[in-house]
């Protein structure tokens, strides 16, 4: 997987956000990474640096249902708190223990440190979601 890196700015600072081909994103800054019929769940680099240093991680429970488009937990930070919306339906296979304790985690590395797994129920809603390219035009 090739990382792409794009600038954001805001109040004059310049910050670069990791993106990585191979990845589905949504529009509301989660990504998608699919390994067989289960998908990986989590913020964006994008994301996190948006929302700056992250305090609490709200997590779902295993089997839990979730539908593309449904919020299915919440990152806080000390500026910010932002409902984490599924991109995809399924249901919840795990989830990630270590954020409860370490919600830091994701501002160290958000591609690394997913928020759920789902199995997923509809392959197809992938194609609902925008590429790294698309995604990376699509912050700027």
């Amino acid at each position: 997987m090739k990382e792409i890196l794009s600038a954001q700015t805001s109040n004059n600072k310049t910050n670069m956000a990791k993106v990585i081909e191979g990845l589905y994103y949504s529009e509301s800054h989660e990504y998608v990474r699919v390994d067989g019929d289960v998908a990986y769940i989590g913020i964006t680099d994008y994301a996190q640096h948006a929302l700056g240093n992250v305090v609490y991680v709200d997590l779902p429970e295993v089997d839990d249902e979730v539908e593309a488009g449904e919020e299915f937990g919440a990152v806080e930070s000390v500026k910010a708190a932002s409902d984490i919306i599924s991109p995809v339906s399924g249901t919840i296979v795990e989830v990630n223990e270590a954020l409860e304790d370490q919600p830091e985690l994701l501002n160290q590395d958000a591609f690394e440190n997913w928020i759920i797994k789902v199995e997923l129920s509809d392959k197809s809603e992938l194609d609902n979601l925008m590429d790294a390219n698309a995604y990376e035009q699509f912050c700027k």
